[in-house]
This record gives C-alpha cells, sequence and structure tokens, in this order.
C-alpha cells in the first residue's frame, strides 16, 4: 500500500482533502510540514474558540492509495480541479509497511495508574499476568473510544486522584458531562450508593451505559432532561471553563447542604474567574495543579 504525500499552503489544505477524497483515496490527513522544527505552529482552543482554518502556514497532506489508483492520476485531478500547478516537488509518494494495526494500535494503550489506587485498564491487557492489582487498587476497564475520557489527561486524572483520596461513606453522585463514564464508574467502585452520569451527547451516554456494564456497575446515565430533581452529596463535572461558568447556577444548585462540588477541565490562568462564578453559592480553591490545568473543590 502506498501513501500520497503533498505540501500545501493553509488555505488550500481543506479544499485539498476533499478533493483527494473525491479522487478515490481511502483516507487523508494533515499534518504540520514544520512539525518538531522551531517554526512548528500548534493549533488548540476551546468550544466557541476554535481556530477558523484548521490547518498550518505549511502542510503535508498524506493521502492513503488503495492498490488500483496511480499517484499522478490523483495529483493530475488535483491540479485539474483546482487550476493551479503542482510540480513534481510538491509530491512525493512512499510505501506503507505491512502490519497487524490492530496490534499497533492496542500496543499504543496500555494500562494507565492513577495515583495509588485505582488503574485504568484496556480491555486487551486485562488478564495480563504483569498487571499487579493489590485488595486497596480500583481497576477499570476502559478502551479507547469515540466519547471523550480514557484517562490519560490530566484533568482526568485530577479528578480520579480527587475521588480516591476523598470519596468517603455511600454519597450520591452527579457526574455531568461524564463522556466515557469514567468518573462515574471510579465513584461507584470507590463505594457510591448511587451515580448519575449526565452528558449532552448522545453517543457519550451510550459509552456510559456501556462501559458502566463491562465494569459490572450500576449507575443512570442519560442526557440533561432524564436528570430529576434533587442535590447530591458530591457533583463533579470536566468539562470546560467556559460551559462550567455558564452551568454554575445549575451545579452548584444541584449540590446538598453541606455537599462538595469539584470542577476540572481549567486552566491555570482561568481558575479565578471560574471560582468567581461560583462564587455567590460556595467558595470554591484549588486543590491541584497538573501540566497546567487545575481541579477546584468546594463544599456548600
Amino acid at each position: 500500500m502506498r501513501e500520497l504525500v503533498l505540501y500545501c499552503r493553509e488555505e488550500q489544505a481543506e479544499a485539498w482533502s476533499d478533493l483527494l477524497l473525491d479522487a478515490g483515496v481511502l483516507s487523508v490527513s494533515v499534518e504540520d510540514a514544520e512539525s518538531d522544527t522551531d517554526a512548528e505552529h500548534p493549533l488548540f482552543g476551546e468550544p466557541g474558540t476554535e481556530p477558523q482554518v484548521q490547518a498550518w502556514r505549511n502542510n503535508r497532506v498524506v493521502a492513503l492509495l488503495p492498490d488500483h489508483l496511480e499517484p499522478a492520476e490523483v495529483v493530475s485531478a488535483l491540479a485539474d480541479a483546482t487550476g493551479e500547478v503542482i510540480s513534481d516537488t510538491d509530491w512525493v509518494t512512499q510505501e506503507v509497511p505491512d502490519a497487524d494495526w490492530v496490534r499497533v494500535t492496542q500496543s499504543q494503550f496500555g494500562p494507565i495508574h492513577v495515583g495509588e489506587r485505582i488503574v485504568i485498564v484496556p480491555s486487551w491487557h486485562v488478564n495480563d499476568p504483569s498487571l499487579d492489582l493489590s485488595d486497596n487498587v480500583v481497576a477499570i476497564e476502559l478502551d479507547p473510544g469515540l466519547a471523550f475520557g480514557t484517562g490519560s489527561h490530566p484533568t482526568t486524572h485530577l479528578c480520579l486522584e480527587w475521588l480516591a483520596e476523598n470519596l468517603q461513606g455511600a454519597p450520591t453522585v452527579l457526574d455531568y458531562g461524564c463522556g466515557s463514564g469514567i468518573l462515574a464508574i471510579a465513584a461507584r467502585k470507590l463505594g457510591a450508593a448511587s451515580v448519575y452520569a449526565i452528558d449532552i451527547d448522545e453517543q457519550a451516554v451510550i459509552a456510559t451505559g456501556y462501559n458502566a456494564q463491562v465494569n459490572q456497575v450500576e449507575l443512570n446515565a442519560g442526557l440533561p432532561d432524564d436528570l430529576p430533581e434533587g442535590r447530591f452529596d458530591l457533583v463533579v463535572a470536566n468539562i470546560l471553563s467556559n460551559p462550567l461558568k455558564v452551568l454554575a447556577p445549575m451545579l452548584a444548585n444541584r449540590v446538598a447542604q453541606g455537599g462538595r462540588l469539584v470542577l476540572s477541565g481549567v486552566l491555570e490562568r482561568q481558575a479565578d474567574e471560574v471560582a468567581a462564578a461560583y462564587a455567590p453559592w460556595l467558595a470554591m480553591s484549588v486543590w491541584q495543579s497538573r501540566e497546567g490545568w487545575v481541579c477546584l473543590h468546594g463544599q456548600r
């Protein structure tokens, strides 16, 4: 199997990707042609503040070719469609080595230890004899999937560690913005009496229900309209700062008297403004920070 690699400017990347797919390539990816150099330019943003153009100043467009499609034919079709001259120096082909891609992909995801009490285990490592689980360790079986939250992000680590260190007794828990359900499942395995896992994305709700079943825990997964009236001993939300500020009245009023609120998905520079949004209901402070992210907590 071969890849066709083309080089283009920022304003060309999206159109070229679409035209390559129209020409019959199997897949297209766009990479920063200046990655790993001093000229590398990262792209990032929160919902509502994403870059208008999802490309870099100079791009490497990589198209996977089916066996019957000749690279020169694809380049010619692209040139005809765009009206641009694509010289021989603007593209190259390279061989893609044969591999067991399932095994290669799985090898990138091993068990993730979170603090001393939690380990996140992909299904293909569940029976790994080298995985040492003591009685005090909570194992969560979770595969990378469509819903956010595989346990690798610092904000997820912070929330999981907070739960492991602070969850006592058998509290009622609300995980708002549950993603994959990892925090809800952890809370249940750490002793929570009941857990509601809520997300605005139906795919996340489906993923949470599936992951709960795999981990043999009972929880209530649903969309916001499925959340019944009432308050919780613990409310946790690992989202992003902007939605957390918008949701402040709702989330704060879901915390029972004496209950606690845990928020993450917040950059260090955003901590004060997020805390200020919750100040009318309860005082929030930074519990821990990691890699530029913070976990806020407070008690009602």
